[in-house]
Protein backbone atom coordinates (compact mmCIF):
# COMPACT_ATOMS: atom_id res chain seq x y z
CA UNK A 1 0.00 0.00 0.00
CA UNK A 2 1.62 2.88 -1.20
CA UNK A 3 1.03 6.24 1.37
CA UNK A 4 4.63 7.88 0.60
CA UNK A 5 2.75 10.87 -0.99
CA UNK A 6 2.87 14.62 -0.27
CA UNK A 7 -0.42 14.95 -1.57
CA UNK A 8 0.11 18.52 -3.06
CA UNK A 9 -3.28 17.97 -5.19
CA UNK A 10 -5.04 18.65 -2.00
CA UNK A 11 -2.77 21.87 -1.20
CA UNK A 12 -1.69 20.32 1.92
CA UNK A 13 2.22 18.82 2.41
CA UNK A 14 2.97 19.76 5.69
CA UNK A 15 5.09 16.62 7.90
CA UNK A 16 2.48 16.52 10.93
CA UNK A 17 -0.01 13.38 12.18
CA UNK A 18 -3.11 15.78 13.19
CA UNK A 19 -5.49 15.06 10.40
CA UNK A 20 -4.71 18.13 8.83
CA UNK A 21 -1.92 17.66 6.54
CA UNK A 22 -1.06 14.64 3.57
CA UNK A 23 -4.29 13.49 2.10
CA UNK A 24 -3.62 10.00 3.49
CA UNK A 25 -3.63 10.80 6.80
CA UNK A 26 -6.46 13.66 6.78
CA UNK A 27 -9.36 12.26 8.96
CA UNK A 28 -12.50 10.44 7.25
CA UNK A 29 -15.27 10.24 9.88
CA UNK A 30 -13.11 9.98 12.97
CA UNK A 31 -9.88 7.99 11.66
CA UNK A 32 -7.30 8.84 9.32
CA UNK A 33 -8.21 7.91 5.35
CA UNK A 34 -5.20 5.24 5.26
CA UNK A 35 -6.44 3.64 8.62
CA UNK A 36 -10.14 2.78 6.82
CA UNK A 37 -7.96 1.56 3.53
CA UNK A 38 -6.10 -0.80 5.56
CA UNK A 39 -9.45 -1.96 7.33
CA UNK A 40 -11.00 -3.06 4.50
CA UNK A 41 -7.94 -5.28 3.73
CA UNK A 42 -7.54 -6.63 7.32
CA UNK A 43 -10.93 -7.84 7.63
CA UNK A 44 -10.24 -10.61 5.28
CA UNK A 45 -8.92 -13.87 6.31
CA UNK A 46 -7.21 -14.70 3.22
CA UNK A 47 -5.13 -11.43 2.88
CA UNK A 48 -1.52 -12.55 5.50
CA UNK A 49 0.09 -9.47 5.45
CA UNK A 50 -0.49 -5.65 4.99
CA UNK A 51 2.89 -3.50 4.15
CA UNK A 52 2.46 0.17 3.95
CA UNK A 53 5.10 2.34 2.30
CA UNK A 54 5.90 5.78 3.92
CA UNK A 55 7.81 8.60 4.15
CA UNK A 56 10.82 7.75 6.32
CA UNK A 57 10.16 10.97 8.82
CA UNK A 58 6.24 9.23 9.26
CA UNK A 59 7.72 5.43 9.95
CA UNK A 60 7.82 5.30 13.94
CA UNK A 61 4.66 7.28 14.25
CA UNK A 62 2.36 5.05 11.75
CA UNK A 63 3.92 2.10 12.84
CA UNK A 64 2.62 3.11 16.10
CA UNK A 65 -0.88 4.20 14.86
CA UNK A 66 -0.88 0.54 13.25
CA UNK A 67 0.17 -1.38 16.29
CA UNK A 68 -2.24 0.60 18.36
CA UNK A 69 -5.29 -0.38 15.33
CA UNK A 70 -4.64 -4.16 14.35
CA UNK A 71 -3.55 -7.20 15.99
CA UNK A 72 0.07 -7.95 16.07
CA UNK A 73 2.26 -8.55 12.98
CA UNK A 74 -0.97 -7.69 10.66
CA UNK A 75 0.65 -4.85 9.21
CA UNK A 76 4.10 -3.65 8.56
CA UNK A 77 5.41 -0.31 7.81
CA UNK A 78 8.51 0.00 5.46
CA UNK A 79 10.19 3.52 3.81
CA UNK A 80 9.17 3.91 0.79
CA UNK A 81 10.82 6.55 -2.30
CA UNK A 82 10.22 9.35 -4.03
CA UNK A 83 7.68 7.88 -6.87
CA UNK A 84 4.95 5.80 -6.25
CA UNK A 85 6.58 2.98 -8.54
CA UNK A 86 9.70 3.03 -5.72
CA UNK A 87 7.51 2.68 -2.84
CA UNK A 88 5.84 -0.48 -4.00
CA UNK A 89 9.36 -1.70 -5.06
CA UNK A 90 10.89 -1.34 -1.53
CA UNK A 91 7.50 -2.69 -0.64
CA UNK A 92 7.56 -5.94 -2.74
CA UNK A 93 11.53 -6.04 -1.37
CA UNK A 94 10.04 -6.77 2.01
CA UNK A 95 8.03 -9.73 0.85
CA UNK A 96 9.32 -13.66 1.66
CA UNK A 97 9.95 -15.11 -1.75
CA UNK A 98 7.04 -17.75 -1.22
CA UNK A 99 4.67 -15.52 -0.99
CA UNK A 100 1.67 -16.66 -3.42
CA UNK A 101 -0.19 -13.09 -4.62
CA UNK A 102 0.18 -9.21 -3.92
CA UNK A 103 -2.10 -6.81 -3.95
CA UNK A 104 -0.91 -3.11 -4.67
CA UNK A 105 -3.79 -0.83 -3.71
CA UNK A 106 -3.89 2.99 -3.03
CA UNK A 107 -3.80 4.11 0.50
CA UNK A 108 -6.14 6.78 -0.24
CA UNK A 109 -8.82 4.45 -1.76
CA UNK A 110 -10.44 3.68 1.31
CA UNK A 111 -14.40 3.57 -0.60
CA UNK A 112 -12.97 0.08 -1.74
CA UNK A 113 -15.90 -2.78 -1.35
CA UNK A 114 -15.06 -6.29 0.14
CA UNK A 115 -16.79 -8.21 -2.14
CA UNK A 116 -14.75 -6.15 -5.21
CA UNK A 117 -11.09 -6.80 -3.26
CA UNK A 118 -12.67 -10.94 -3.51
CA UNK A 119 -13.40 -10.70 -7.14
CA UNK A 120 -10.53 -9.31 -7.80
CA UNK A 121 -8.51 -11.96 -5.78
CA UNK A 122 -10.21 -14.75 -7.26
CA UNK A 123 -9.46 -13.61 -10.92
CA UNK A 124 -6.02 -13.08 -10.43
CA UNK A 125 -5.63 -16.44 -8.48
CA UNK A 126 -6.65 -18.53 -11.26
CA UNK A 127 -4.66 -15.96 -14.18
CA UNK A 128 -2.00 -14.74 -12.35
CA UNK A 129 -2.99 -11.02 -13.32
CA UNK A 130 -5.76 -8.59 -12.70
CA UNK A 131 -6.90 -5.15 -11.64
CA UNK A 132 -10.20 -3.62 -10.88
CA UNK A 133 -11.59 -1.20 -13.84
CA UNK A 134 -14.37 0.89 -14.49
CA UNK A 135 -15.89 1.54 -17.79
CA UNK A 136 -15.75 4.83 -19.08
CA UNK A 137 -18.66 6.94 -19.58
CA UNK A 138 -18.14 9.96 -21.10
CA UNK A 139 -16.63 10.78 -24.49
CA UNK A 140 -12.65 10.81 -24.72
CA UNK A 141 -10.97 13.36 -26.92
CA UNK A 142 -6.97 12.33 -28.23
CA UNK A 143 -5.41 15.95 -28.42
CA UNK A 144 -2.45 17.42 -29.13
CA UNK A 145 -0.92 20.21 -26.89
CA UNK A 146 0.49 23.34 -29.40
CA UNK A 147 1.89 26.93 -28.97
CA UNK A 148 -1.04 27.42 -25.57
CA UNK A 149 -3.50 25.44 -27.59
CA UNK A 150 -5.13 22.19 -27.28
CA UNK A 151 -6.75 20.77 -30.15
CA UNK A 152 -8.38 17.11 -30.62
CA UNK A 153 -6.74 14.78 -33.21
CA UNK A 154 -9.10 11.65 -32.67
CA UNK A 155 -12.03 10.45 -30.61
CA UNK A 156 -11.28 7.25 -28.97
CA UNK A 157 -13.80 3.95 -28.81
CA UNK A 158 -15.65 4.23 -25.54
CA UNK A 159 -16.05 0.26 -25.60
CA UNK A 160 -12.19 -0.29 -25.71
CA UNK A 161 -11.63 1.80 -22.82
CA UNK A 162 -11.50 1.04 -19.07
CA UNK A 163 -10.45 3.70 -15.76
CA UNK A 164 -7.86 1.55 -13.81
CA UNK A 165 -8.30 1.54 -10.27
CA UNK A 166 -6.79 -0.48 -7.40
CA UNK A 167 -6.44 -3.24 -6.20
CA UNK A 168 -4.24 -4.74 -9.05
CA UNK A 169 -3.14 -8.03 -8.09
CA UNK A 170 -0.33 -9.93 -9.41
CA UNK A 171 1.14 -13.31 -8.20
CA UNK A 172 4.55 -12.69 -6.51
CA UNK A 173 6.78 -13.70 -9.30
CA UNK A 174 5.25 -12.03 -11.93
CA UNK A 175 5.54 -8.52 -10.23
CA UNK A 176 9.09 -9.12 -9.37
CA UNK A 177 9.96 -9.91 -12.56
CA UNK A 178 8.25 -7.24 -14.28
CA UNK A 179 9.31 -4.66 -11.48
CA UNK A 180 13.07 -5.69 -12.00
CA UNK A 181 12.84 -5.30 -15.67
CA UNK A 182 11.35 -1.91 -15.05
CA UNK A 183 14.63 -1.12 -13.20
CA UNK A 184 16.93 -2.30 -15.65
CA UNK A 185 15.49 -0.82 -18.66
CA UNK A 186 14.16 2.54 -16.48
CA UNK A 187 10.96 2.45 -17.82
CA UNK A 188 8.39 4.40 -14.92
CA UNK A 189 5.32 3.53 -15.19
CA UNK A 190 1.36 5.08 -14.15
CA UNK A 191 0.56 1.70 -12.45
CA UNK A 192 1.74 -1.64 -11.29
CA UNK A 193 -0.39 -3.63 -14.90
CA UNK A 194 1.58 -1.09 -17.02
CA UNK A 195 4.83 -2.76 -16.05
CA UNK A 196 3.38 -6.79 -16.34
CA UNK A 197 1.82 -5.56 -19.42
CA UNK A 198 5.76 -5.09 -20.56
CA UNK A 199 6.11 -9.00 -20.33
CA UNK A 200 3.71 -9.47 -22.39
CA UNK A 201 1.38 -10.78 -20.37
CA UNK A 202 -2.60 -10.79 -20.50
CA UNK A 203 -4.09 -9.03 -17.24
CA UNK A 204 -7.52 -9.00 -16.27
CA UNK A 205 -9.99 -6.66 -15.79
CA UNK A 206 -12.44 -7.02 -12.61
CA UNK A 207 -15.33 -4.64 -13.18
CA UNK A 208 -15.48 -2.08 -9.45
CA UNK A 209 -17.09 0.81 -8.81
CA UNK A 210 -17.36 4.57 -9.08
CA UNK A 211 -17.24 4.59 -5.50
CA UNK A 212 -14.00 3.44 -5.48
CA UNK A 213 -12.48 6.87 -5.60
CA UNK A 214 -8.93 7.84 -5.49
CA UNK A 215 -8.80 10.91 -2.64
CA UNK A 216 -6.77 13.49 -4.49
CA UNK A 217 -8.72 17.00 -4.37
CA UNK A 218 -10.80 18.68 -1.53
CA UNK A 219 -13.66 17.65 -3.60
CA UNK A 220 -13.41 14.18 -3.38
CA UNK A 221 -13.50 14.40 1.17
CA UNK A 222 -16.95 15.20 0.48
CA UNK A 223 -18.06 12.66 -1.54
CA UNK A 224 -16.16 10.32 1.07
CA UNK A 225 -17.79 11.27 3.86
CA UNK A 226 -21.26 11.02 2.30
CA UNK A 227 -20.12 7.06 1.06
CA UNK A 228 -18.57 6.27 4.78
CA UNK A 229 -22.46 7.37 6.10
CA UNK A 230 -23.90 5.43 3.52
CA UNK A 231 -21.92 2.24 4.30
CA UNK A 232 -22.74 3.12 7.82
CA UNK A 233 -26.14 3.28 7.42
CA UNK A 234 -26.77 0.10 5.88
CA UNK A 235 -24.27 -1.85 8.60
CA UNK A 236 -26.48 -0.76 11.05
CA UNK A 237 -29.87 -2.02 9.01
CA UNK A 238 -27.92 -5.81 9.18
Amino acid sequence: MPAAGLGTRMGRAAAEKTGTSRKQFMLLEGAPIVVHTVRKFASLAEVAEIVIAVRGEDLDWVAEMMTGEFAAGRVRVVEGGNSRQQSVSNALASLKADTDLVAVHDAVRPCIEVETIHKVFAEASETGAAIVGVPVVDTVKQVSHGTGRVRIRGTLQREKLVLAQTPQVFRYELLKRAFDLAQKDGFTGTDESSLVERLDVEVGVVLGSDRNIKITKPGDMDLAHVFFREFAAKDAER
